[in-house]
């Protein structure tokens, strides 16, 4: 219930469903009331609002922050790779299920980034293992299943991938990834504007994720003027993306915990296999 109400109060404060909001209200203050300066004011600071936050340098202006947060700690880590690094978790993300599509097109918007680089740790690593996580949601196979048929699919076998389908958000991702490896040293792959939210959830728990961002969205290289001065629906996400790790912030500091501290023994592949 606690997750639907998420969800559901999650989509609404977005920013477009909010100005959009503002927007009819001052619509209905124009035609039906005498409220005249206020109906114009709702429309006229919703349209501007959303052309607004649809153009690259504000968008990404309010997306940067959030996503250099671990730029030179994945300098260091693409550089100086770490050593004995045993798993890599990859945190679910966007997905549907069409067995007829090819396995990647089932990943949306932020999943298919977020696996396509743990491949590459996973490649830079041998002997780990690929954690992906994420449960069903309306689907009939998780968001985890779906990511390990896509690492498969592309040359990673069965037996190096766990697929963790009961997570149904970061919280509980974190708790359900400590049952298997604990408190060992990792390597934490998600949306770069997602790692900041994700690493604190995981250290929370004491465990110690080692940041690695993928799907970085705010452009500091060059431009075409009309790419940077004309709104547009895509740059919109990236101001939508800045806001929603805000809410997501505040939300984890407000909501009661819904896991618990490890108490079962740490499970491995091997045991997995066996259960």
């Amino acid at each position: 219930m606690l997750f639907l109400l998420k969800k559901y109060l999650g989509a609404l404060l977005m920013p477009l469903p909010l100005l959009l909001i503002l927007g009819f209200i001052g619509i209905l203050l124009l035609w039906f009331t005498r409220w005249q300066k206020v109906g114009k004011t709702c429309v006229t600071f919703s349209f501007i609002v959303i052309a607004l936050l649809g153009l690259q340098p504000i968008s990404d202006r309010l997306l940067s922050p959030v996503e250099g947060q671990f730029d030179k700690r994945y300098e260091l880590i693409t550089t100086n790779p770490p050593e004995n690094i045993n798993y890599i978790v990859v945190l679910g993300g966007g997905f549907t299920y069409n067995p007829d599509w090819s396995p990647s097109s089932n990943l949306l918007n932020n999943s298919l980034p977020r696996v396509t680089e743990g491949i590459r740790l996973y490649l830079k690593h041998p002997g780990s293992k690929l954690i992906f996580t994420g449960g069903k949601a309306s689907s009939t196979i998780s968001s985890a299943e779906v990511a390990a048929m896509v690492a498969q699919s592309l040359g990673v076998p069965a037996e190096d991938t766990i697929a963790l389908t009961e997570p149904k958000d970061t919280q509980e991702e974190a708790f359900e990834v400590e049952k298997i490896i604990g408190k060992e040293p990792f390597l934490l792959v998600t949306s770069a504007n997602h790692l900041p939210r994700a690493v604190t959830m995981f250290t929370a728990r004491g465990m110690e994720p080692i940041p690695a961002p993928a799907n970085q969205l705010a452009i500091k290289s060059s431009l075409n003027p009309w790419e940077k001065y004309i709104p547009s629906a895509y740059y919109f996400s990236h101001s939508e993306r800045a806001w929603y790790e805000l809410i997501g912030s505040i939300w984890f500091y407000l909501k009661p915990d819904n896991t618990q501290p490890l108490e079962a023994p740490i499970l491995t592949p091997e045991t997995i296999e066996a259960e």
